[in-house]
């Protein structure tokens, strides 16, 4: 199992605690993302988990989405994700990508594993939980994000940077770089 296979389970575990204690009803709450509620944050992640591997040619059957069975289509996501990294082979694969040739692992560490980091938060908020996120995943990608430079801000990527306090938590100054009031 490689290192990117394993952040990959410990991100998809705290993702799953978030789904998994997801409330009666919940599902339809709105969320901070604008005009989606927890169930669209989920189908979008359902989406990221099918599509990306599809980057380097690669194929996940996952025909479940948050409207029949979000827990279930989620369980099944996480399940195929982690099979194909823990497939060296598969894992492997590269690709021709927006910043040049990278790999698929790469892609599911680097912007599939911020996904999970910050749209836990997103169900979390929506739905009432916790929201405190894992104090190292979220130094992890406060440094990688800023790395990105101006194309986090392309469209359907995030939105403009949310001002906080200079006092802010490293948490509340990266969810506001990724356009969220914390």
């Amino acid at each position: 199992m490689s290192e990117i296979s394993e952040r990959y389970r410990v991100r998809a575990a705290e993702f799953t605690r978030r789904v998994e204690a997801v409330p009666e009803g919940g599902w339809d709450a709105p969320s901070p993302c604008e005009g989606w509620t927890a169930r669209d944050v989920l189908d979008h992640m359902l989406d990221n988990h099918r599509d990306m591997p599809g980057y380097a040619g690669l194929k996940l059957d996952l025909p479940r989405t948050a409207a029949d069975d979000p827990k279930k289509a989620w369980a099944e996501a996480v399940a195929a994700m982690q099979d194909l990294l823990d497939d060296p082979e598969r894992a492997g694969k590269e690709y021709d990508g927006y910043f040049g040739r990278t790999g698929i692992e790469k892609t599911i560490d680097e912007f599939l594993g911020a996904d999970l980091v910050v749209h836990a938060w997103d169900i979390a908020r929506a739905t009432g939980q916790d929201e405190a996120l894992p104090a190292e995943e979220v130094h992890r990608l406060w440094t990688q994000a800023h790395e990105w430079g101006d194309a986090i801000r392309m469209e359907g990527i995030c939105g403009p940077e949310v001002p906080v306090s200079d006092d802010a938590s490293e948490q509340d100054r990266l969810l506001a770089f990724f356009g969220r009031k914390p």
